[in-house]
């Protein structure tokens, strides 16, 4: 059987990078003693995935990872169990048992289905940048653009490839509330994501301003396996129409939502 696993990375586990994540999470579900399923071979291996790799310093409460199990457990007993194999900087928050597949197709992965992904983006303190009551009407100018150029890096090939931004950039905002009620998805995802976080971190803000200046951006960008957009490539490119040089110390950026489905249709995977 086959389950999807809702998890928050927070805290100084944000400097771990994707495949430290994933020796992390092997060692922590052999320490839970859950009787996870092995690929047959010279090299067992824990059937585990992930969805969206996040980056080296972003947070997220919104993380996801599928495993095939080789007994069922009852969910609240599982996210316990996870728990407390888990160290400061991560927090099971929800799982959801998935359906066998139909016809004897192919089963899905989490991340085969992510479309799309929220961020807030958070000015850091001491970082001189626009006011905000200047900043959000220019951001605003920024994303109404007809086209948005930009030059995204391309790992695998080591090379550049030119793409318009504004095809893959669907939602923006100024702050979490006004984007909530703009760019709302068809399962209550706030709620669900938000009280689960706070029931694992005590004292930990949700989806709060985590610095005094209260500098926030908040946008919706194209993910997963097929056009991945990251959100410093939108500040880069925000920069550059401002004629300003882009400093990617001065911001903070957390991932609060991931979807499958076309925008504006989506759909949370637990």
């Amino acid at each position: 059987m086959n389950v999807r696993i809702r998890f928050a990375k927070y805290s100084s586990m944000k400097f771990i990078g994707h495949l430290d994540v994933m020796r992390y999470f092997q060692k922590a579900v052999r320490r839970s003693g859950i009787n996870i399923a092995y690929s047959q071979g010279y090299h067992p291996h824990q059937i585990m995935s992930f969805a969206a790799p996040l980056g080296v310093g972003i947070t997220s409460d919104t993380e996801f990872m599928d495993l095939e199990l080789k007994e069922s457990y009852p969910a609240k007993k599982l996210v316990e169990c996870l728990n407390e194999a888990m160290t400061e900087g991560f927090s099971i928050t929800g799982c959801r048992y998935l359906p066998d597949p139909e016809n004897g197709r192919k089963r899905e992965t989490a991340m085969s289905l992510i479309t799309c992904a929220d961020y807030l983006v958070s000015l850091k303190d001491g970082y001189p940048f626009l006011p905000k009551d200047e900043l959000y009407p220019r951001f605003a100018e920024f994303a109404a653009q007809e086209q948005i150029p930009v030059t995204k890096e391309v790992k695998k090939s080591n090379s550049e490839k030119e793409l318009d931004l504004k095809s893959f950039f669907y939602a923006s905002g100024s702050s979490m509330d006004t984007f909530r009620a703009a760019y709302p998805v068809t399962a209550d995802y706030y709620e669900a994501a938000g009280a689960g976080l706070d029931r694992y971190i005590s004292g930990t803000p949700t989806f709060a301003d985590c610095y005094e200046n209260g500098t926030t951006l908040v946008m919706r960008l194209s993910a997963g396996s097929a056009n991945n957009i990251k959100p410093e490539l939108v500040l880069e490119a925000f920069c550059a129409y401002l004629g300003v040089e882009y400093n990617p110390f001065a911001w903070q950026i957390h991932r609060f939502g991931m979807y499958t489905g076309e925008n504006p249709k989506l759909m949370t995977l637990i």
